[in-house]
């Protein structure tokens, strides 16, 4: 992936290999150690490096654009977004991971959705 970014899968983690790689890649991007305009390698080379399946890599793809953290076009490849006022807004970014994960561990929409609420709800006396 160059400058010294390297992306690792760990087969004995319970977490999805598809959301293993979107969380560590979604984390180069927040940290600036993906820059914006970044090319990320094509999904089938991305897919034989790690030892996944091409639809693995590109669930997460698709997961990190519709957060808005990439951007593909045809011809153009796979980039960083570019992080103009307001894409980067960190509360969405943690909605965003937090939707990730809960799912990955099985949990529905309505499920999360009432836990979050239940928390906001148990927070407000704080």
């Amino acid at each position: 992936m160059g400058a010294g970014v390297e992306l690792t899968v760990d087969p004995d983690d319970p977490t999805p290999p598809y959301e293993q790689l979107r969380r560590q890649l979604s984390d180069l991007i927040g940290a600036g150690r993906l820059a914006e305009n970044h090319r990320l390698p094509p999904v089938r080379q991305l897919a034989g490096d790690l030892g996944l399946a091409v639809g693995t890599v590109a669930r997460a793809y698709r997961e990190l654009e519709q957060a808005g953290q990439l951007v593909s076009r045809r011809g153009a490849g796979t980039r960083v977004a570019a992080r103009g006022p307001g894409t980067r807004d960190p509360l969405a970014q943690l909605a965003d991971e937090l939707v990730a994960r809960a799912r990955a561990l099985g949990y529905d929409d309505d499920q999360i959705a009432g836990s979050v609420q239940g928390a906001v709800r148990r927070r407000r006396g704080d």
